[in-house]
């Protein structure tokens, strides 16, 4: 596929991996809308880099109709569409305190609010975005009209005591890859995602600084945390080589945890 001139939207586009994605297109002639709902962030990347801003609650279906309606006025139909909107929490699913031997379980609603950012969040965007690609014509002789691109994680494959919220919901990512590449096996649209490792993210921008090495060393190599930019050189790749469909790909220095 060739990227110059071309529409994407990329969720969860103002910091982290999606800003790293949305600079990384944004260099290659693609017009970007990110849809985030940091608008003071938001506005600055989207300035940077010629884009544009839509503040969307990917939770929230009139929220993410409303983005696109707003995000399709500007740069028309998008073709490329990356998930990076998401979130994480940290509870055991049932825990004894161990100063007072109180027992206390995993809050539901907190369980229930991760899955619909990282999950259902990212399946509403798809199908949303997917149903728009359809009324466009082939870009090429194979018939490709779009691409989306998931975000994941190592945690899909490899949960942590107190991950069981966020990694079943990027299991969940993972498992909806290939049947959705599937559904668009006659409709050109390509469906894959990323599974990153320990990348240095605003999620570690705030931890110590021997939590960092200590997470870098770990690595198998290089030892040391992902840059937003290799993220965001997969996603280019995924979206410029036509022959990516239905994968999902570990991006993690060789990390198993």
């Amino acid at each position: 596929m060739q990227l110059k001139g071309l529409a994407a939207i990329v969720t969860g586009g103002a910091s982290g991996l999606g800003e790293a994605t949305t600079r990384a297109l944004s260099a290659e002639g693609v017009k970007v809308a990110i849809f985030d709902l940091n608008r003071e962030r938001g506005e600055k990347v989207a300035g940077e880099v010629g884009g544009c801003f839509c503040e969307v609650d990917v939770t929230s279906d009139a929220s993410v109709i409303a983005g696109f309606e707003a995000a399709r006025a500007a740069h028309g139909q998008e073709r490329i569409l990356v998930n990076c909107a998401g979130r994480g929490n940290t509870f055991k699913t049932a825990q004894r305190a161990r100063e007072t031997g109180e027992i206390s379980h995993f809050p539901i609603d907190q369980f229930e609010k991760i899955v619909q950012i990282n999950l259902i969040g990212t399946f509403r965007c798809i199908a949303k975005s997917a149903a728009g690609m359809l009324t466009l014509e082939p870009l090429n002789e194979d018939g490709e009209r779009g691409v989306v691109v998931n975000t994941a994680s190592v945690a899909a494959e490899d949960g942590q005591a107190g991950q069981a919220a966020y990694a079943s919901s990027k299991n969940g990512i993972v498992g909806l890859t290939l049947p959705i590449a599937r559904d668009f096996r006659r409709e050109g649209i390509r469906v894959n995602a990323i599974l990153p490792g320990v990348f240095d993210t605003p999620l570690f921008a705030t931890a110590r600084p021997e939590l960092r090495k200590q997470l870098g060393d770990s690595v198998p190599f290089p030892h040391r945390l992902g840059r937003a930019d290799e993220y965001a050189s997969l996603v280019v790749e995924m979206c410029r080589n036509s022959y990516f469909n239905g994968e999902h790909v570990r991006l993690d220095g060789g990390i198993r945890m």
